[in-house]
């Protein structure tokens, strides 16, 4: 049994599995999975009233190619916001996995620092991360400190 669903974030989660030739010549358009997560986002709306973000990735990109693209927007019309921002810049989200998340914010500000997904680049492709989520940490402290003592420098920590 499901527990009741309450005012949390939305969570939406797409991946082609197809090269986008094949949604090309099948639907018509190389948009099929951009205007999938759309829907998915839209059809969790009220989920969204703090802000919302995408992020989407190539993942056979040639070298020197951007391959992870992302976008969010604490405006009231976050999602239309997204997705005009990414009609106007169909190239750079033409990959095959996207990541949408719509805050109904829990903890912190309304602020772009506190909307999802959060991104940490790296010039290796397999060390970079992109995460949303539906969650309060708990254990900020205990985290940030195993960080340090692991010979890590965390840009920030936020107090509770």
């Amino acid at each position: 049994m499901s527990d009741y669903l309450h005012h949390e974030c939305g969570i939406a989660l797409l991946r082609l599995l197809k090269p986008i030739s094949y949604y090309e010549e099948k639907y018509g358009t190389a948009r099929y999975g951009i205007n999938k997560l759309y829907l998915l986002m839209e059809k969790q709306h009220n989920r969204g009233q703090d802000g919302a973000g995408v992020v989407n990735i190539k993942l056979d990109p040639k070298p020197g190619d951007e391959y992870i693209s992302r976008y969010r927007s604490i405006r009231k019309n976050a999602i239309v916001e997204i997705f005009d921002h990414i009609n106007k810049n169909a190239n750079k989200y033409s990959g095959e996995l996207f990541l949408g998340h719509l805050r109904y914010g829990t903890f912190g500000g309304n602020s772009i620092e506190t909307c999802h997904p959060f991104l940490r680049q790296n010039n290796w492709m397999t060390r970079n991360l992109a995460m949303a989520g539906n969650f309060n940490m708990t254990n900020v402290d205990e985290l940030f400190n195993h960080l340090v003592e692991i010979g890590q420098h965390p840009r920030e920590k936020m107090i509770r």
